[in-house]
C-alpha cells in the first residue's frame, strides 16, 4: 500500500526534496513537495527525522548509504526498517537494494551513468534486482533518460546537477516520473 502512495505522490508532484542538511528540513516540509530524500542523518537523528516528515503526511526515504553511525549490512537494513521506519530507501548498492526489498521496503536504486558500460550495467542490474523505481545520475541527460525508459518498465527518476524549472521540463518529457534535487528554490515549483 505505501509502494503505491508513494508512486502516486511523485506522479502528482514529480519535483522531490533531495534533502543533504539537517538544517533544510523545515524548508523542504515547508514546501509543496510531496516526497523528501533524506542524503544525510546519523544513528542518533535519523528516527527524529524521518518522524517529522511523517508528521505533515510527506513520503521519506532515506539514502542508507549516507547513514552515518550505523553498518551497512543485513543488521542494519533490518534497524533502519524496523526502528528508523521510512517510507523507502535508496541506495547504489545491489546487495542492499535487494534486501530491503525482500524485507517489503520500496526501493530506489541509485545509479550513475558516466559512460555505455555503466548504462549496460544498469539495463542489467533493473532487470535482475528489480528495485521498484531507479534514479538516473546525473539526471541532465534527456535523450538518455528517454532511452532507459524505453528498454525497462521500472519508473525512472532523474537528480543531480538539476538547476532549473527547464531541466526539469526536459527530464519530464524524456520520460521520467519524477525529478530529485537538492536546489530549494526549485522545491516550490
Amino acid at each position: 500500500m505505501m509502494n503505491g502512495l508513494i508512486m502516486e505522490r511523485i506522479e502528482n508532484n514529480p519535483i522531490i526534496a533531495a534533502v543533504q542538511n539537517e538544517s533544510d528540513i523545515d524548508h523542504a516540509i515547508a514546501s509543496d513537495v510531496t516526497t523528501i530524500f533524506l542524503l544525510s542523518a546519523d544513528i542518533f537523528n535519523a528516527k527524529i527525522l524521518v518522524d517529522k516528515i511523517k508528521e505533515v503526511n510527506k513520503s521519506v526515504l532515506i539514502h542508507i548509504d549516507f547513514l552515518e553511525g550505523i553498518g551497512k549490512d543485513a543488521k542494519a537494513i533490518d534497524y533502519i526498517i524496523q526502528v528508523i521506519q521510512p517510507d523507502g530507501v535508496i541506495s547504489t548498492k545491489s546487495s542492499h537494494i535487494k534486501l530491503a526489498k525482500e524485507k517489503g521496503m520500496f526501493t530506489i536504486q541509485r545509479f550513475f551513468l558516466i559512460d555505455n558500460k555503466s548504462y549496460d550495467m544498469t539495463i542489467k542490474s533493473v532487470k535482475s534486482i528489480q528495485p521498484d523505481m531507479i534514479e538516473i545520475m546525473p539526471g541532465v541527460m534527456p535523450r538518455v533518460i528517454s532511452r532507459i525508459t524505453e528498454e525497462i518498465s521500472t519508473p525512472v527518476i532523474a537528480g543531480g546537477l538539476i538547476s532549473s524549472k527547464q531541466d526539469i521540463m526536459e527530464i519530464l518529457k524524456a520520460g521520467a516520473l519524477g525529478t530529485s534535487t537538492g536546489k530549494k528554490e526549485l522545491w516550490a515549483l
